[in-house]
């Protein structure tokens, strides 16, 4: 799969205890390839309000964990419901405070998105802003294949948590995949 171990952290954009964006980041560590490594970072909802005048007094503690996670992984993988066509606030604040950080944690980041929702859509116009947001970010997005779990109540058992559609496991396994090769390509080892 690859010339070397990658390392691999998630950021998953919701709060909620059933999210169904945290069930899909529960679920990538069992289907990474090979030679992945995939860790959970802190919570969004610990990063406190952006506020220039608490940036000036120095960055919240759970701001630099975060960015240093963030610097020491070899790539990121958002998970992210859809809020009001777009990118939920928590997540939007937290990548707020990390650009903000010395040596932008982003910068160069390789970057892989997925969405799920009990939509059809599956999150695909938070994905599509998300982007944009990378972009000034000068992050790394991965582009294709994308994962838009559509119909997530469905393909994930609300009693445990956890991702069951094998075919929904399958595509992500696939992407993870090309992930990987991505990470490869643009990353100097």
């Amino acid at each position: 799969m690859t010339d070397r171990s990658l390392h691999l952290v998630t950021l998953v954009g919701s709060l909620r205890k059933k999210s169904y964006n945290a069930a899909v980041a529960r679920a990538l560590p069992d289907l990474a390839p090979e030679g992945m490594s995939i860790t959970p970072l802190p919570s969004v909802g610990s990063v406190p309000h952006y506020d220039a005048d608490v940036q000036a007094e120095g960055f919240p503690e759970s701001v630099q964990a975060l960015g240093n996670a963030i610097r020491g992984a070899d790539g990121v993988i958002i998970i992210s419901p859809e809020y009001n066509y777009s990118v939920p606030g928590v997540l939007k604040n937290a990548i707020d405070w990390c650009s903000r950080l010395p040596d932008q944690p982003f910068r160069r980041k390789p970057v892989l998105i997925q969405s799920a929702s009990p939509g059809v859509l599956g999150g695909a116009r938070m994905q599509y802003h998300l982007r944009q947001i990378l972009v000034f970010l000068d992050a790394l997005a991965f582009t294709v294949p994308e994962v838009m779990v559509g119909g997530a109540a469905g393909k994930i058992d609300e009693a445990t948590g956890t991702l069951t559609d094998q075919g929904t496991r399958d595509f992500i396994t696939k992407q993870l995949k090309a992930f990987a090769e991505f990470v490869q390509r643009v990353s100097p080892g």
